[in-house]
């Protein structure tokens, strides 16, 4: 196993802005060369390939993809005590 270390940074032009999160996994050899090949062919890092890899996975299986800086409907707002 191998691990591979994906960090994402916010890039000038038109690439969306906003936080982004490192993701650490293991991940077999064999699996991590063929995931480089894709990258190369599609002219992507492997960091890009495996967010376009992600997100075409949840636009086939119906699972949503939260829109920066769109709250949680799930969670409520802090309370303020009684400021506005």
């Amino acid at each position: 196993m191998q691990y591979i270390r994906i960090t994402s940074a916010a890039r000038g032009g038109s690439m969306p802005t906003g936080k982004t999160s490192t993701l650490t996994f293991r991940i077999a050899p064999a699996l991590k060369e063929a995931l480089r090949t894709a990258a190369v062919r599609e002219h992507r890092s492997i960091a890009n390939m495996v967010e376009v890899l992600i997100r075409d996975y949840c636009g086939r299986n119906g699972v949503a993809i939260p829109t920066p800086g769109a709250r949680d409907p799930g969670r409520k707002r802090a309370a303020t005590g009684g400021r506005k």
